[in-house]
């Protein structure tokens, strides 16, 4: 059987703490106000924009009955996680024909930061099997997104 801890590695400690404010019926700002903290810390420390610190996590643990050191380690799991990701950033390249890409050092492609580029490109010259790959690699919400900004769908 999983533990709680392998259950939840890579989830923001956010997440788990909204979940836990859900079921306790308690409100981020009362939180906030009860350990000291800004609501607005809170809140973005919840929505995942904001990383935990010791500190926080201490006051948190506390008030809400967590074992003292839990929300730090889901933090390194999770920044264990982005870091992996980020590390193995890129589409399928078997799947992706290098003449797309005929003005750019294929193997130069920023995967993240050129992103908007990358995904009109595909969907301006790309085929059809380029386009499902970039659909599965970045979201379809997140193709959808930036293909109706440049009005491309």
């Amino acid at each position: 059987m999983k533990s709680k801890l392998d259950i939840l590695k890579g989830v923001h400690p956010g997440k788990f703490i909204e979940r836990e404010l859900q079921k306790k019926n308690i409100s981020k700002r009362q939180l906030a106000l009860s350990i000291g903290e800004h609501p607005q810390t809170l809140g973005s420390i919840i929505k995942g924009t904001r990383n935990m610190n010791v500190p926080l996590s201490l006051k948190i643990e506390e008030k809400l009955g967590f074992d003292e050191g839990f929300l730090m380690t889901l933090q390194v799991f999770h920044d264990i996680k982005q870091a992996k990701r980020d590390i193995n950033y890129k589409p399928d390249l078997s799947k992706i024909n290098k003449i797309t890409f005929w003005d750019t050092t294929f193997d130069r492609i920023d995967w993240k930061l050129m992103k908007n580029s990358i995904i009109q490109r595909i969907f301006s010259y790309g085929n059809e099997n380029e386009q499902e790959e970039i659909t599965r690699f970045y979201g379809k919400k997140e193709v959808d997104k930036i293909l109706s900004i440049v009005k491309l769908r």
